[in-house]
């Protein structure tokens, strides 16, 4: 499989391609701390291997806003076009993930955060209490998806099962402008 860092941004990536570079970030206190293992990052991974994006080991930031927007940032930096977030998407004090991103998209898939809500809801009722933004960093090439998902397993499944089959197509509009 191709280095996740592989592909040069300024080159309009094949969304038919096999390999679509992509970085899954773990937002967690406790996972960061070592206190709590991360399930839900390894298994973001796995799933989205299956629809063609390849990442590395998820990176773990606590749940830090500028933790946060770092870590998405270098993964833009570094090439990745799919960034998946996992945690910090409730209610609690602590869970900052939205608040994080959503000043770094340029445009927000509303709908798509729907979608995943909806998946989600049809396990459990705890799924409509996720505030996990979706959206696109740009208009062009250089642009990266950006998908906020609740850090539970189940959220994960939900979220993935919902972008995957989107994902080649949100990158054929950003790479090509097509429709």
């Amino acid at each position: 499989m191709a280095d996740s860092h592989s592909h040069r941004s300024d080159v309009p990536l094949d969304a038919t391609a096999p390999d679509i570079p992509g970085t899954v970030i773990t937002v967690s206190d406790r996972v960061s701390t070592g206190e709590r293992t991360d399930r839900s990052g390894p298994l973001a991974v796995e799933l989205l291997a299956g629809h063609g994006i390849v990442c590395g080991a998820p990176l773990v930031v606590c749940d830090d806003v500028g933790q946060i927007q770092q870590a998405v940032r270098d993964a833009i930096a570094g090439g990745a076009r799919v960034i998946v977030t996992a945690g910090g998407t409730g209610i609690m004090p602590r869970d900052v993930t939205p608040e994080a991103i959503e000043p770094l998209l340029h445009t927000q898939l509303a709908g798509v955060a729907e979608q995943i809500r909806a998946a989600g809801l049809q396990n459990t009722p705890m799924a409509g209490l996720s505030r996990g933004p979706v959206g696109v960093t740009g208009r062009d090439a250089t642009s990266a998806l950006v998908v906020c998902s609740p850090g539970s397993t189940g959220g994960v499944r939900d979220t993935v099962g919902v972008i995957g089959p989107l994902v080649p197509h949100i990158l054929h509009q950003l790479d090509f402008g097509d429709h």
